[in-house]
């Protein structure tokens, strides 16, 4: 990265970004084995100011790897476990009347932190995890009439098993659309393995949770985050994620296509993953990085190309193949 940051004079000074990026890698990876694309992913997520959702089988570190991350930043953190009885004031809060005043007070639900670990979403009904929608995208609840802000930084960081297995309910689409990144957490490899059980017996039964200590201040989040807006996009590129995003909504092999909330998604991202790779701007690559995350989730396929065993990584990889790349 740093034989990156010299080949040229960066217009924005970086340093401290890179410093903070550097540190939370360090602390994550003192836990977690392998798993480098993850844990870029977790950092761009959290620069770009978005909310990120993990998938994978039980056991495969998703619960981990979220506490982690949260725990690098010195902010407020929450985790909510859903489960098919919880109810939306379980997560947003609800009003409680005092006898003393003889008036409803509001009282915050665990939604009301800076960093909030939403386990196995997928595990809750519609009815509950709606009561996200507007946490997601207006930063704020209303309960009877009246909104309450919620405190910054927010970001939500979701895990599911996946869709087909027992006992989960599918996503609303308007719920999977406010997320930035959908990753898919695969098993480990062989050599991952055995790191992970060898670093487990090293530790001592020490909880490896209890190793990882924060690194970044809310302050110096914002920071970060008001550099990631700075970074030059060029009107080519600009046009260019536009191009993929429509792209979608002629493609025959999907069924529902990209939002525009997706362009704003890969714009965002791609500065973020800019800034990680030494540079003050996007390039084409930036933007190739960050397409299947940020769109996997927000396409789905027709039956008849699932049937085909095509994914929506293939299907994304021939859009892009047939779009001009900037120059």
């Amino acid at each position: 990265m740093m034989e990156e940051i010299k080949e040229f004079e960066s217009r924005i000074d970086v340093t401290d970004l890179h410093k903070s990026v550097e540190e939370i890698k360090q602390e994550l990876k003192k836990v977690i084995v392998g798993q480098d694309n993850l844990i870029e992913h977790l950092i761009i997520a959290l620069l770009s100011n978005g909310h990120i959702l993990l998938e994978g089988m039980p056991g495969v570190a998703k619960t981990l790897a979220a506490r982690l991350l949260a725990k690098t930043v010195d902010a407020g953190f929450s985790r909510i476990q859903f489960t098919p009885d919880l109810m939306p004031s379980d997560v947003t809060g609800t009003m409680i009347f005092n006898r003393q005043s003889s008036q409803f007070e509001f009282r915050e639900g665990p939604v009301f932190s800076n960093i909030i670990l939403i386990d196995e979403i997928n595990r809750a009904p519609a009815k509950t995890q709606s009561a996200l929608f507007e946490c997601m995208q207006e930063y704020q609840v209303t309960i009877d009439g009246t909104s309450h802000p919620l405190p910054a930084p927010f970001m939500i960081i979701a895990t599911q098993n996946p869709v087909d297995h027992e006992g989960t309910y599918r996503l609303p689409e308007a719920q999977l659309d406010r997320f930035l990144f959908k990753i898919n957490i695969d098993y480990p490899s062989l050599e991952e393995e055995r790191t992970i059980i060898d670093n487990h017996h090293q530790r001592k039964h020490v909880v490896g949770l209890d190793t990882v200590k924060p690194v970044l201040k809310p302050a110096e989040l914002a920071k970060h985050k008001a550099t990631v807006a700075e970074v030059v996009v060029k009107d080519t590129l600009v046009d260019y994620i536009a191009q993929i995003v429509h792209a979608t909504r002629t493609d025959n092999s999907l069924y529902i296509a990209a939002s525009p909330r997706a362009s704003l998604s890969i714009l965002e991202s791609s500065k973020a993953m800019a800034l990680l790779r030494g540079r003050d701007f996007v390039t084409p690559e930036d933007v190739k990085e960050v397409i299947v995350p940020v769109m996997n989730h927000r396409i789905t396929l027709t039956p008849e190309v699932e049937m085909e065993g095509r994914t929506t990584a293939d299907v994304l990889d021939q859009i892009i193949s047939k779009l001009d790349v900037p120059r």
